[in-house]
């Protein structure tokens, strides 16, 4: 096994999951992340998986993703785009994907699994692409996430889970619409942590925390995450509160009051629901509404919005 983190210590093990922290890494080493090898990546990655990104302007959802058109776009044009524009890149399972970076994947979380004693890691991974200035929404992740960050200076704006920053009616959108935006008011910056990194830096954080993100610079970062069972017992908990306050219109107590046997209950229930797809009918379409084009200052080039066909 390849040895990628350099200085987590026994104290890490202690606060993972539970506080942020970030270490070293340096998966640079590989040579699959220099633009050539990206370009690459770009080329052979199926286009149903890449979601290429400009911010929206929303004022309960600032920045709030616009989704772009990339059919027939080639490698090098996405990589110019990401540079000199204002664009947001998620290969999304390119981790999984392709066997080079998969490799990678394992070895990254073997070497976890190794430091922490959780053997039960099945990641799945995306390479983040970003222009300068790019922002990510404020939004949370319903599974454990980590930030694996390896170019340029990545500016990680981190929040509480408390009530004020992750209602649960939010949060339940976030299950049954596969949208991770949450609503955000400037007020909520009193609250923040906030994280400079730079160069092959690992952060990571617990369960469900807030966060958005703004690109200082042009910056590649790997972005994973695995079902838990902390992750998944709290999921199918909330999405039968979701079940209950839109089919039902009965809002279930919130998480924070459920007593454990509550919780058990709703968890088992939730199981069902989900994978019936209860509230499938509540998701939102993608819709794409401009396409990259190397001849548009910016390379944004609006288009009529049509739904895009889903992954």
């Amino acid at each position: 096994n390849v040895m990628f983190l350099k200085d987590w210590t026994m104290d890490h093990n202690q606060k993972f999951g539970k506080e942020p922290f970030i270490v070293q890494h340096d998966i640079l080493k590989t040579g699959l992340f220099t633009d050539e090898a990206l370009i690459k990546l770009l080329d052979k990655h199926p286009r149903t998986h890449l979601d290429v990104c400009t911010m929206g302007k929303d004022a309960m959802y600032p920045n709030k993703f616009r989704t772009g058109q990339v059919d027939n776009i080639e490698g090098r044009l996405l990589l110019e785009a990401a540079k000199k524009g204002v664009i947001w890149m998620n290969l999304r399972e390119c981790m999984n994907i392709h066997a080079e970076y998969k490799e990678v994947l394992d070895q990254m979380y073997g070497q976890l699994a190794d430091l922490t004693g959780q053997k039960s890691f099945k990641a799945r991974g995306g390479i983040l692409i970003s222009s300068p200035y790019a922002k990510v929404p404020f939004h949370c992740d319903p599974t454990e996430t980590i930030l694996w960050h390896l170019r340029g200076h990545k500016r990680f704006y981190l929040y509480p889970t408390t009530r004020e920053y992750l209602p649960d009616e939010a949060y339940e959108k976030v299950l049954y619409d596969l949208d991770e935006d949450l609503p955000y008011d400037e007020i909520m910056e009193a609250g923040a942590k906030v994280f400079d990194l730079v160069d092959q830096q690992m952060i990571t954080w617990p369960l469900n925390s807030p966060h958005r993100v703004e690109n200082v610079t042009h910056c590649v970062s790997i972005t994973t995450e695995y079902s838990s069972a902390k992750s998944s017992f709290k999921n199918a908990v909330l999405y039968t509160n979701a079940f209950m306050r839109k089919r039902l219109n009965t809002p279930g107590r919130e998480w924070a009051a459920m007593s454990r046997s509550e919780k058990v209950i709703k968890a088992c229930v939730g199981h069902v629901l989900r994978k019936m797809g209860a509230l499938n009918a509540y998701k939102s379409e993608d819709v794409i509404d401009f396409k990259v084009d190397g001849d548009v200052e910016g390379f944004i080039k609006d288009i009529t919005p049509e739904v895009r066909n889903a992954a």
